[in-house]
């Protein structure tokens, strides 16, 4: 026995289904009666619903997109006691990795607590966080 002589199992390979031919797929061959979907060359969009309103335009747009948004990468307070030794700035966050991208601005929020003085320099500070890292005996300055 060799690879030259192996056969496919039987009832493995199927002939084509040869429409247009005469007997059980004859005549229209399956498309119905003229119209669109029986011409040759008939092609639609997934979304096309025969020139109907499409789904898209007929629902309602909700909500509201501000263009000018900036996505902030978030750190909180309690997060910056693990690097209180040191001055904190985006990129030593990015390192200890607290954020994950380098070239997108950091915004300190002010969920936990902060004993220790730290420095911290961030693009954006909340209230509560500035407030908690000067109580402490910190300093905080803005990017």
């Amino acid at each position: 026995m060799d690879l030259s002589s192996l056969k496919y199992a039987e009832g493995a390979r199927k002939d084509r289904k040869r429409v247009g031919r005469g007997g059980a797929r004859g005549k229209q061959s399956g498309r119905g009666h003229k119209g669109q979907h029986s011409r040759s060359g008939a092609k639609f969009r997934v979304w096309f619903e025969g020139g109907q309103m499409p789904i898209q335009r007929r629902l309602p747009k909700r909500g509201f997109t501000n263009i000018n948004r900036i996505p902030y990468q978030v750190v909180n307070v309690r997060d910056l006691e693990k690097l209180a030794d040191q001055e904190v700035t985006p990129e030593i966050l990015y390192d200890a990795g607290l954020v994950s991208k380098k070239d997108q601005p950091v915004k300190i929020l002010g969920q936990g607590e902060v004993s220790k003085k730290i420095s911290v320099t961030a693009h954006a500070f909340s209230a509560s966080a500035k407030e908690k890292i000067e109580n402490a005996g910190g300093r905080t300055s803005l990017l």
